[in-house]
């Protein structure tokens, strides 16, 4: 593999691996508070329980996005 000099990959960052498990660690945190919640929709309408497990499983994504930015560029916004 003959790489030009404009194309030589650069030196992966310790922030890869940091992010990674700062990751891991917020879903088992975010995870667990759900799992918290469970207990409280057993007398819920099975129309909000829905509503509320739907949310819960996309919610989590919005945290993150600040932390993929900065795994990928070392800072923490677009500005």
């Amino acid at each position: 593999m003959d790489l030009a000099p404009h194309r030589i990959p650069p030196e992966p960052t310790w922030r890869k691996p940091v992010g990674m498990l700062a990751m891991i660690a917020y879903i088992a945190v975010y995870a667990l508070a759900v799992a918290a919640l469970v207990d409280s929709l057993a007398g819920l309408p099975r129309a909000i329980e829905f509503a509320v497990y739907a949310i819960a499983g996309v919610a989590w994504v919005a945290p993150l996005k600040p932390l993929f930015l900065w795994m990928n560029t070392g800072r923490w916004s677009r500005k």
